[in-house]
């Protein structure tokens, strides 16, 4: 692996989580297209391509500054998920599935943030 975020089980973790959401937002009504579903996939593929970003040999600051980007959009996409199960989008079961991959994803990079001196 040529990069090295690739080999960051966050930034593994942030890509599985993209294509889960990518699947429940099929699911959401055209009508949503430009609202939910675009905020939603916008948010969720922001945590992968920030926790890469911030592992470009940049400074140990710099990298917890975009890791703390990857968490403010998981938060975003939880935030997503509680409209979407408001507005009957997502069935009370996803949403748990969801909110625990991204509950445990935050802390996980959270705890990475924390290791780098």
């Amino acid at each position: 692996m040529p990069f090295k975020f690739e080999n960051l089980q966050i930034w593994q973790l942030a890509i599985e989580i993209s294509l889960e959401i990518h699947k429940l937002k099929r699911n959401f009504p055209k009508e949503e297209l430009f609202i939910l579903t675009s905020q939603i996939k916008r948010a969720t593929d922001s945590i992968a391509l920030n926790i890469a970003e911030g592992s470009t040999g940049q400074s140990n600051a710099e990298q917890k500054k975009f890791l703390g980007y990857a968490q403010r959009s998981a938060i975003e996409v939880v935030s997503c998920l509680f409209i979407g199960k408001k507005r009957s989008l997502i069935s009370d079961a996803d949403f748990h599935i969801h909110y625990n991959s991204l509950d445990k994803l935050v802390a996980k990079i959270q705890k990475f943030k924390n290791s780098i001196n």
